[in-house]
């Protein structure tokens, strides 16, 4: 009899746990999302979750999902978690788990690849002020200059007025030890042929 309870008990909770997957997996989207989340599940399909990946990632540390995670997540297309999460936008693009990956997946690719399906699914946007004005101010430099990047990320966080001054006493912090570096000299555009070039690659331009 016992015996007989607990096995109804296993069924009930492993139906519960079955809907719960179907529940965060089922993510209706639009055909390029779709398109874009396919062709990552197929990246990431030989993933064997040994977790080397992690445990390279200098940013790990920063990131809400861990690397390891986020291509488990992909496989079972939990599209709304992946897009919730800020962990692509923590990757610098260092290539180092690309290079350890044992199955030799092109891991850093799909880190990329996930920014552009957050933009694509319109959930990205604020996310991605951050990373646009960076990339902006060292394509225009050919270094990052501080206070004309954080200048154009305000302005692309414009729905948030009061975001300067969260960032003052960080300001003032690196300003009394001079690890700002104030608009004018740098490289000028000495880098606007690479990023052409990278954007021609990806058929951007």
């Amino acid at each position: 009899m016992r015996h007989s309870k607990n096995r109804h008990e296993s069924e009930i909770l492993r139906s519960n746990t079955m809907s719960e997957a179907v529940r965060k997996t089922w993510s209706p989207a639009g055909d390029e999302v779709e398109f874009v989340l396919a062709s990552l599940k197929k990246e990431v399909g030989a993933c064997m979750q040994c977790g080397t990946c992690t445990a390279s990632c200098p940013n790990g540390f920063a990131m809400d999902i861990t690397p390891r995670a986020m291509w488990r997540m992909i496989q079972f297309g939990m599209l709304d978690e992946i897009l919730a999460s800020h962990t692509f936008w923590m990757c610098s693009s260092c290539y180092t788990c690309t290079l350890r990956c044992p199955r030799g997946l092109k891991l850093t690719s799909v880190m990329a690849s996930l920014k552009r399906l957050s933009m694509l699914s319109g959930s990205g946007r604020k996310n991605s002020a951050f990373y646009r004005a960076f990339m902006e101010n060292v394509e225009s430099h050919g270094r990052v200059q501080e206070m004309g990047m954080m200048s154009s990320y305000f302005f692309k966080r414009i729905d948030t007025p009061t975001l300067p001054l969260e960032f003052l006493p960080l300001g003032i912090k690196m300003m009394t030890k001079g690890k700002v570096h104030m608009p004018g000299g740098g490289q000028g555009g000495i880098l606007k042929p690479m990023f052409a070039k990278a954007r021609e690659m990806e058929g951007l331009s």
